[in-house]
């Protein structure tokens, strides 16, 4: 189950947005992180990840660490959703 984006401000950390894609199996897995790697590279941006063979979770932080979420942010993560068109 594919999950929105989720702001997740805390009061130690600073604010990120969350985002879990499923997928069917470790091929379309797989072919969705090669796609999100050569966005980050062409970005110059890097979210962090963690996955499994059929799940990624994405976490995307603001290019300043001590900043609120801002429209960059959402555009990034925008441009993460289109990959999975």
């Amino acid at each position: 189950m594919d999950q929105p984006w989720t702001p997740r401000p805390k009061p130690e950390q600073a604010d990120r947005l969350e985002r879990r894609i499923e997928f069917e199996d470790y091929a379309s897995n797989r072919a969705f992180l090669d796609r999100l790697n050569d966005f980050c590279e062409q970005q110059g941006r890097f979210p962090d990840l963690s996955f499994g063979s059929t799940y990624v979770n994405i976490t995307v932080r603001p290019v300043d660490d001590d900043t609120p979420i801002a429209a960059a942010d959402h555009d990034f993560a925008a441009g993460i959703d289109d990959l999975l068109a």
